[in-house]
């Protein structure tokens, strides 16, 4: 545990892989693509590549990197923060945790249900990562998830995985997910939040899969409780959780949660009728939080403050895309991308498509370790998958597949992600325990993520 809490941070991260992009930029040769605009996007020409003069990067490049990625990234930080101070202003009227404390405790005081009581939460955080990007808040309701696991009978793995696990599926399977696949489809040049009707169904058995798998572990438990990974270890030390700090589920809650859900009818018809992009999308989630501070009757200057604050929370997120796209920068000034691209695509060359789409994945995954956000992630290897991806014959809406299963999986099991590690922590779970129970159910996910990926290369055009 001491090694990972001494594990640089992402922005680290970054900054050294500036430092490692300038050092490639004397090393390998520079080339070029010929591109054309196929469709309003620019795409490359196959089989055009040609070599041209170096431009080996200075130190000056490391100092101006950052101000020319924050510059590239203008349009997709300035909706970050946007929508995360609209989201702030959603949060802090208490409708969504008032919703969800309302069906946990449903599902708590219908005992003859309880079959379906885990798998019915496991679907409401799936829903919850897939839709509106649900992650940290994750943090709160750990304090409700694992007494009402103990209550049934289970362990704290049971109720630290329905928040972690559902929202993780639910990031892998994001349909309308702002902060991943909007960013992500957004960089990769397709319009944002298509495809919709693919990633339904995978958001749909990947969801099932993580039900499924829970259900079965807390059978297990039912049928013996030795079978808790956390039978030697369970003790009481969680914090005991205050009934009254619970929002009541009123009714000016219940009709946010209402506007709430026509928005995400209308972001998906606007997306799929009028070809909204970032500017209209940014708009609607503005207009749900103006909407939402009326209804809850909430003072302008609480109104303002709250999105001041969500604002602030993306600061990170921000700092993160505009770093990741400027490394970038240092390579496409460098002229080492394209030629890059050329040695990859030669590699694969010969390589089946669906090994080639696999492989996307693996490399998502694998990166995750390093950068555990999503919207970083997607500013910084979206810009080389797309244009990979047209070299290879693949889809681009699969680049942005493969991305999210790498983002959304991976997250369950890496101790670089801080909202992972940070609910173990408040659960009292040992990462080491953690991970010996998630790692099949990673493993297993991933197996049905890469065949989802393979699919559309089979069956249908996507």
């Amino acid at each position: 545990m001491k090694l990972f809490k001494k594990f640089p941070d992402t922005i680290s991260i970054i900054l050294g892989i500036g430092i490692l992009f300038i050092i490639l930029t004397w090393l390998i040769p520079a080339g070029a693509f010929n591109k054309e605009l196929v469709n309003g996007r620019e795409v490359i020409v196959a089989n055009s590549y040609k070599h041209i003069p170096a431009q080996p990067q200075g130190i000056w490049a490391f100092l101006t990197f950052p101000i020319k990625g924050f510059v590239s990234a203008s349009f997709v930080i300035a909706f970050v923060f946007l929508v995360g101070g609209a989201f702030s202003i959603l949060t802090k009227t208490g409708a969504i945790n008032a919703g969800l404390f309302k069906v946990i405790t449903i599902s708590k005081n219908r005992p003859q249900y309880k079959i379906f009581i885990i798998p019915s939460i496991v679907a409401l955080f799936s829903l919850a990562g897939a839709t509106f990007g649900m992650s940290e808040e994750i943090l709160v309701f750990i304090l409700i998830t694992i007494p009402l696991s103990q209550a049934m009978g289970y362990d704290a793995i049971i109720g630290a995985a329905i928040p972690i696990v559902g929202t993780g599926v639910g990031f892998a399977g994001a349909f309308t997910n702002p902060f991943t696949i909007g960013i992500a489809q957004g960089i990769a040049q397709i319009p944002i939040f298509s495809g919709i009707e693919y990633r339904l169904v995978v958001w749909f058995i990947l969801t099932l899969i993580a039900c499924i798998l829970i259900t079965r572990y807390a059978r297990k438990i039912d049928k013996d409780p030795t079978k808790s990974f956390m039978y030697d270890l369970e003790i009481n030390t969680l914090e005991k959780f205050n009934k009254n700090d619970i929002p009541e589920f009123n009714k000016s809650r219940k009709l946010i949660l209402v506007a709430l859900f026509l928005a995400l009818i209308i972001l998906i018809y606007g997306v799929n009728v009028y070809q909204w992009y970032i500017n209209e999308i940014a708009g609607l989630f503005i207009g749900l939080g103006i909407i939402s501070a009326l209804i809850y009757k909430m003072p302008v200057s609480k109104a303002i403050q709250a999105f001041i604050e969500g604002a602030k929370e993306m600061m990170s997120a921000a700092l993160i895309i505009g770093l990741a796209k400027g490394l970038l920068v240092i390579a496409e000034d460098g002229k080492i991308i394209d030629t890059i691209l050329n040695s990859v695509a030669v590699m694969a060359g010969d390589t089946p498509q669906f090994i080639s789409v696999s492989l996307m994945f693996l490399f998502q995954s694998c990166l995750n370790f390093f950068i555990p956000s999503g919207s970083g992630q997607a500013a910084l290897t979206m810009p080389i998958m797309a244009p990979l991806s047209d070299l290879l014959g693949i889809s681009r809406q699969l680049a942005v597949l493969a991305f999210q299963f790498g983002d959304g999986l991976s997250n369950m099991i890496v101790p670089t992600s801080g909202v992972t590690m940070g609910t173990l922590s408040i659960a009292k779970i040992p990462y080491n325990v953690w991970f010996k129970w998630i790692c099949p159910t990673v493993i297993i996910l991933s197996f049905i993520a890469v065949l989802l990926l393979i699919l559309p290369l089979f069956l249908f055009e996507w």
